[in-house]
């Protein structure tokens, strides 16, 4: 791989059969590597150049319960600006031609889900892409909103904004642990039987909470949860970044909550998965200054000593693997052996054209151990 000023050359047989033979860092304008890559036979390219096409055949999908669509492991989450501002065709374009089909957003996400029907509406893509969205997300005054009624008058706010007539996934945005998870299952399975939702989960759920959830479906005659949306990501959680119950599934402390995604392989929806920019490269470890660039949310959530060599450590490996260490820290999560999926909001197509990369980045299981503090050894 050769990195040439923000673009990046590799070096390899023609795309997209094999893979890299080897990388190095050359000059911007290097032209006498050009000139011994093709003596040797090699192919050459600008990453920025890659088309929709060869981006569609390296980039994964999966199947999500509920769905007969491949739904892209990168979700575009849309909580925040531009997609909260007003249409963003152009944007959202793009974005689908580098593969994204999977879609984030919430009642609660301010114009997210009008952007979003906006753009549907326009192209008329509609069957092409899978929209998850949450609803009865706590008022403002922290009032519990799980109740059959709020999630009803969500749901159907939802469709309106949407200009659709059924939601892929549709989420409990928040639980409320002193209700009987039996009442949430019925509301969710009834927009279920009238077509308004192919399938349905919950956001910031216990997974004790999930199973029991589960069970009761089951009982009734109902699928259980498609899937659940919670922190997962190599930077631990170490507050709730946000009001209310914020749960995680990193850290420690929650070796259980992993082990029983990994056993049922649940999708995971990750949130936040390079600590809301903790470990996106922006913030330098050599340079303390460049972590005032975090929100205060990312901060009180992620910002911790640990997570600081864990972003070290992150760029050690990128560096040795011409990556950058969004793509090590996002390399990280879908090898962790979980059905994990991730949210990641960009405004930057070519950023998240770098996101993509990562899912055929190959980490070893020391290095995985090594990036999350488990390991002093790299082999």
């Amino acid at each position: 791989i050769l990195s040439q000023g923000r673009g990046r050359l590799h070096a390899a047989r023609p795309f997209p059969a094999g893979r890299p033979l080897s990388f190095q860092y050359v000059p911007q304008g290097a032209k006498c590597m050009r000139r011994r890559l093709q003596r040797a036979g090699l192919s050459w390219y600008n990453q920025s150049d890659i088309t929709k096409e060869e981006i569609a055949m390296q980039e994964p999908t999966a199947a999500l319960p509920g769905s007969d669509k491949r739904v892209s492991r990168i979700f575009l989450g849309l909580a925040s600006p531009p997609y909260t501002a007003g249409e963003q065709n152009k944007l959202l374009d793009e974005m689908f031609d580098l593969g994204i089909t999977s879609f984030d957003a919430a009642r609660v996400y301010k114009g997210a889900e009008e952007c979003l029907g906006a753009w549907v509406a326009a192209r008329g893509n509609r069957d092409k892409i899978f929209i998850e969205t949450k609803c009865a997300h706590p008022s403002v005054f922290g009032r519990s909103r799980v109740d059959a009624k709020s999630i009803r008058k969500d749901a159907e706010r939802s469709l309106r904004a949407l200009r659709t007539d059924y939601i892929d996934l549709l989420l409990l945005h928040r639980d409320d642990e002193r209700l009987p998870v039996s009442s949430m299952v019925e509301a969710l399975g009834a927009l279920y039987k009238e077509g308004k939702v192919r399938a349905f989960g919950a956001s910031n759920w216990r997974h004790e909470r999930i199973a029991a959830a589960n069970a009761y479906a089951k009982e009734q005659g109902l699928p259980p949860f498609a899937a659940s949306s919670v922190h997962f990501g190599l930077a631990e959680q170490v507050e709730n970044p946000w009001p209310g119950a914020c749960v995680s599934v990193t850290g420690e402390g929650e070796q259980a909550a992993r082990d029983w995604y990994k056993e049922t392989q649940t999708p995971l929806i990750a949130y936040s998965s390079l600590g809301r920019g903790m470990l996106s490269g922006r913030v330098k470890t050599q340079d303390p200054v460049t972590a005032a660039s975090l929100d205060g949310f990312a901060r009180r959530g992620y910002f911790c000593g640990r997570n600081m060599e864990r972003l070290s450590r992150c760029e050690q490996l990128a560096a040795e693997k011409g990556a950058a260490v969004a793509q090590i820290a996002l390399a990280w999560t879908f090898q962790s052996g979980l059905n994990a999926f991730a949210v990641l909001s960009t405004a930057s197509p070519a950023h998240m054209r770098a996101n993509l990369a990562a899912l055929r980045l190959e980490l070893s299981e020391a290095e995985c151990r090594w990036l999350n503090l488990e390991s002093e050894e790299r082999e």
